[in-house]
This record gives C-alpha cells, structure tokens and sequence, in this order.
C-alpha cells in the first residue's frame, strides 16, 4: 500500500517531535505542526532527508555554529530558520 500525503506528515510530525534531543524535538516537532500541511511532496521529502542527518548537525545548522551543507541549504530549511527567530 502506497503511502498518502496525509500519511506522510503524520509519520514526520511524530518523527521530528521525537528526534533525541529535546531542542530539536521543540523546534522541528512544532514546525512541523505548523508547516507541514502547507508542503509539497517534494518539501516534505527535502523536510525528512534533513531528519535523516541527524539532531546534532541540525541544531549546529539551526544555531548557526556550522555552514548547513548544500543539499539541506532549501526552502525547507530557510522556513525553519524563519520560524525559530518568530519563536
């Protein structure tokens, strides 16, 4: 059975509140909440590869303390940079 969209942002808003470390259960589980809805398939594609590369690398990304590599450097992230600074 092929996953739906509907589906698919249930699984990475659970997956991004849950993530290992606290900070970034707060910052990407409710972004999550709030964005995902508003996604294509292709973002939210971009939204779970950027899961897949782990808590400490995206809170340094987030924080700015490391240069967020290139294939995570997307709309995607530029919303979720945006929506820590609203918080």
């Amino acid at each position: 059975m092929a996953e739906t969209k509907e589906m698919m942002m249930r699984r990475l808003v659970y997956r991004a509140s849950y993530t290992g470390m606290k900070e970034t259960d707060l910052l990407l589980g409710q972004f999550a909440k709030a964005h995902l809805p508003s996604l294509s398939l292709e973002e939210l594609h971009q939204f779970e590869a950027l899961l897949d590369a782990g808590d400490p690398s995206i809170f340094a990304w987030v924080r700015g303390d490391e240069a967020v590599p290139e294939e995570f450097n997307n709309k995607v992230f530029d919303l979720i940079k945006d929506f820590k600074v609203k918080r």
